[in-house]
């Protein structure tokens, strides 16, 4: 057996001095690999190795240990051997000096320092407990023994009186290091207050802050979550004389981020990149959220990306904002991707990642994939909050899915949860939107009993629901209530009284009309122009367009496919077609026809059935007008419905215009490799549409 003794920690502590002291001249040009970051530390091999090693390495005030005195024992040896810090001596292990050779190395006082600061730390915070257990420490008391003792203490208590005994028997050559190293003992405690204290002490008695004293500050401030305060430490470096290192730099990324000053973190991340900084899963966490926040979600890629080509590893943390932040941006396949990257790396979703999934998944409709989260959250015991059942309920609204979301509805309640007005605004509305007057009404006493009224949403959605029930009455009832609520109706809710117009006898339009002209007058105007068949002076045109120009973008094409429905519902194609045109002039209709050189289609699309309709006539016409100028059809055209169907109806408009084209005798089929579209040949379309030209003259 051998043994290896490392000498020269005494030294170590000179430069780890003489680094402090330099940091206000050439800390601009350090790097994150020049002495920033070091250890010390004893490294005993097992008891299977040949030999045993102490070995002391270098040591920084950033970590927690401190390097260990050489004695004069040791200096001997590196005079004899030449030897360097980290050169070593072999000593037989058997020789009757080896004992004695450890227990004139520092090895033995260093074990003592370490044991009298866990004694500190768990002893009571008043000076003459503190002094008693400093005094009973063997030999003559160092300034690194100072060190020692203050780098290996946690309680910030013990520690100031600690401080105060060294001061009474100390003379220090470099108390800021002292002072460094009892602030890190109030960055472990998170006393931020205590830190600044201490630091006005400082400046009392007369001692420069350095580098170290700031980064201690400022990394204690992050840790406290008051980034604001992290940002106010840093700017006050350049008073006393001092340039921020690159790791203080790349500390201030996220604090300037996290205080709101997103063009400051983001320049500071521009000059991280250019300067190979040393940047930490947290600074990266505060850029994907500041471009999270900006809806950058190719920012947030491309930073996760070059955190990973830097060696950086994702945690939690950072998947969970990369989660939300795709479920934001519409992504599910990204947010799919991510969630995969979580299960293999071996990371456990927590209760933030399971909220994101399930809201991503409900913003992008991704039904399946949103109750299979659900039901693994059930199954791990992560209870659902309000929010998250709000969000599966308002996903459930939309695609339709009735019974998944009775069942929980169900659910929450019995869960203990307490609904709140936007979860049975998703259930009104899905009971609604199928028709089902009982339930929905239900639903509404029951919201009554929890002690809410009902909003814009929950009577838009009832007066759907009884205008598909025919109820025109109740009808007019729920309109009145928006009023007696001293709710203002808003456009959806308009559109959705001209919806239930579609639907309505002819012999009760006239109820409607009142509600659509005291809800919105201009919507009001162009109604009874249509309802009541009142010659306009060919006016009609111009009243639609105040109307279009009057309401949002949003339910514009809604509004213009509802009244072309009531169009055709009164048997005004005329009117009707003059409406189509409008909407193409103003561009709310777009792409309905293209033409290639091998085929002419007509898109339906976007258009409700009657829209639709009129939009077939008016290519018809087209069709024919062609033939009669002479001119030649393409081999090929077709007309594109879509093959989707309404979430609350069993037919799409595939099925309406099949059989449409049906009665019409047209030549048009459905292509069987090419869902939603009805296709024919030139040759058959000029036969139909002479055909048709035929019939028109003999009906005429």
């Amino acid at each position: 057996m051998a043994s290896n003794l490392c000498s020269s920690p005494s030294s170590l502590y000179k430069r780890l001095c003489n680094i402090s002291s330099s940091s206000s001249r050439d800390s601009k040009s350090r790097n994150l690999n020049n002495n920033f970051y070091h250890s010390s530390k004893i490294n005993t091999l097992s008891s299977q190795s040949r030999a045993t090693s102490l070995q002391i390495t270098n040591v920084s005030l950033h970590d927690e240990e401190i390097p260990r005195q050489e004695t004069s024992k040791d200096s001997k040896f590196k005079e004899k051997t030449g030897s360097s810090s980290k050169s070593y001596i072999w000593v037989n292990p058997k020789s009757s000096r080896a004992s004695i050779l450890r227990k004139s190395s520092y090895d033995a006082k260093y074990t003592s320092l370490v044991n009298a600061a866990k004694y500190l730390n768990s002893c009571s915070p008043n000076k003459d407990d503190v002094f008693n257990v400093l005094s009973e420490l063997d030999g003559k008391l160092l300034e690194q023994d100072a060190v020692v003792i203050l780098n290996n203490m946690s309680n910030p208590d013990t520690a100031l009186l600690a401080l105060k005994f060294f001061q009474e028997r100390l003379k220090f050559n470099r108390e800021v290091v002292v002072y460094n190293v009892t602030l890190k003992v109030f960055r472990k405690g998170r006393d931020l207050d205590k830190a600044e204290k201490l630091f006005d002490e400082m400046l009392e008695r007369g001692v420069k802050p350095d580098n170290f004293t700031f980064s201690t500050i400022i990394s204690c401030a992050r840790l406290c979550n008051l980034a604001d305060k992290a940002v106010e430490w840093f700017e006050k470096m350049p008073s006393f004389g001092l340039e921020p290192d690159d790791v203080t730099f790349s500390t201030m990324i996220d604090s300037y981020g996290r205080a709101g000053n997103v063009e400051k973190a983001l320049r500071l991340y521009d000059r991280a990149r250019t300067g190979e900084w040393r940047l930490d899963a947290t600074t990266f966490s505060t850029l994907i959220r500041i471009y999270k926040v900006a809806g950058n979600f190719d920012g947030c890629l491309n930073v996760y990306e070059e955190m990973k080509a830097l060696g950086v590893k994702p945690n939690l943390v950072i998947y969970n904002i990369l989660l939300d932040a795709m479920g934001r941006a519409k992504r599910p396949w990204q947010v799919k991707k991510f969630y995969q990257d979580i299960i293999d790396s071996g990371l456990s979703p927590s209760f933030v990642t399971y909220a994101a999934l399930l809201h991503a998944y409900g913003r992008a409709r991704y039904g399946d994939d949103a109750f299979k989260i659900y039901k693994e959250m059930k199954e791990k015991g992560l209870g659902l909050n309000v929010v998250l059942y709000n969000s599966i309920l308002a996903m459930c609204a939309d695609l339709g899915h009735v019974d998944k979301a009775v069942e929980i509805f169900e659910d929450m309640k019995s869960s203990g949860i307490k609904p709140d007005s936007w979860t049975f605004s998703s259930m009104i509305t899905i009971f609604s939107c199928c028709g089902k007057v009982s339930e929905a009404e239900n639903t509404l006493n029951e919201m009554f009993e929890a002690g809410f009224q009902p909003n814009i949403f929950i009577l838009t959605s009832l007066i759907q629901c009884y205008g598909k029930a025919q109820l025109i009455d109740d009808v007019v009832k729920t309109f009145n209530r928006i009023f007696e609520l001293t709710i203002t109706p808003d456009d959806r809710f308009c559109g959705c009284l001209l919806n239930v117009m579609t639907q309505t006898p002819n012999e009760e339009l006239s109820k409607l009309v009142k509600c659509v002209e005291r809800a919105n007058p201009k919507l009001g105007i162009v109604v009874k122009l249509l309802v009541e068949e009142q010659d306009s002076g060919g006016n009609f045109k111009n009243e639609a367009t105040d109307l279009f120009d009057s309401i949002s973008t949003e339910v514009k094409k809604a509004y213009c496919n509802c009244l072309i429905d009531l169009c055709i519902k009164l048997n005004m194609l005329e009117r009707a077609c003059e409406l189509l045109d409008l909407g193409l002039t103003l561009e709310i209709y777009t792409n309905i026809m293209s033409r290639t050189s091998t085929q002419w289609s007509l898109n339906l699309k976007s258009l409700s059935p009657g829209a639709a309709l009129t939009a077939l006539h008016i290519w018809m016409n087209d069709l024919s007008k062609v033939l009669e100028a002479g001119e030649q059809l393409p081999p090929l055209l077709g007309i594109n419905t879509g093959h989707g169907k309404h979430k609350y109806s069993e037919k799409g408009l595939a099925n309406v215009f099949e059989s449409y084209l049906k009665e019409l005798n047209s030549p048009f089929h459905e292509a069987p490799d090419k869902v939603g579209w009805f296709l024919t040949t030139k040759v058959a379309a000029e036969s139909w549409l002479e055909s048709r030209k035929s019939t028109d003259a003999v009906a005429a």
